[in-house]
């Protein structure tokens, strides 16, 4: 998946009120920038960062520029943007370039299921169980190589674990698809410290047949593509 727009180097000013940054382009103007993303960005907004944005001219929206990548130096990205994770799946999923969801017929985005929750895709095809599958962006790392979900508590990521869990009971396939927005991870854990019930709900899911795939990304200012399975630590 290529970004829409080319990207453009930035440098971080701050990161504020969760959705929006203060930014200093190239040519020295300094902008307020759309950070999509609403979690704790542990290490991914330190002020002075070299970041990538990109920029939109679509005159209902208020900022100019989206905050799509942290740049940590020696050719490795991290994407800050929670959105694209579900763009760049649904690109290989419609591809089929996910073996352990191929064969598919059909492919649904934001169908509503559970307790008033939408599944980021449902799968769907002839003689087979329907497979509801939920989509996490993975960024967070506090020691090299070492991918870490979540970033911080999360009573919505435990409740679709639950939901996921039902669809199971109920005769159908679910999947927790992690997929690591970063250029350099090699693995995968679960951050228990940081959000104990996220981490036990996931654990009762797993039991209740529930199936995990992680995978890495491609990632770099032309674009976001889905990489290889990734070991869970």
């Amino acid at each position: 998946m290529r970004f829409q727009t080319p990207l453009e180097p930035a440098v971080l000013i701050r990161r504020y009120k969760r959705f929006l940054a203060d930014i200093r382009l190239q040519d020295g103007r300094e902008v307020v920038a759309h950070c999509a993303n609403p979690g704790a960005m542990t290490g991914l907004a330190e002020p002075g960062m070299r970041i990538w944005v990109e920029r939109n001219d679509d005159p209902r929206k208020k900022l100019r520029y989206g905050w799509r990548l942290v740049e940590h130096g020696k050719g490795q990205f991290t994407g800050v943007d929670t959105m694209l994770p579900n763009r760049a799946l649904r690109a290989a999923l419609e591809a089929g370039e996910v073996a352990e969801l191929a064969g598919y017929e059909r492919l649904r985005a934001e169908v509503k299921y559970g307790q008033g929750s939408r599944v980021d895709f449902l799968l769907e095809g002839t003689r087979r169980r329907a497979a509801y599958v939920e989509v996490k962006s993975v960024t967070l790392m506090r020691q090299p190589g070492l991918a870490e979900f979540p970033d911080s508590v999360t009573a919505r990521g435990t409740r679709h674990l639950g939901e996921l869990a039902q669809m199971v009971r109920d005769g159908h396939r679910a999947v927790m698809f992690y997929l690591i927005q970063r250029s350099d991870a090699r693995a995968f854990a679960l951050a228990g410290d940081i959000d104990p019930a996220y981490a036990a709900a996931f654990e009762k899911a797993r039991e209740a047949g529930v199936e995990a795939l992680i995978y890495d990304t491609r990632i770099d200012p032309q674009g976001v593509t889905l990489g290889r399975a990734v070991a869970m630590a």
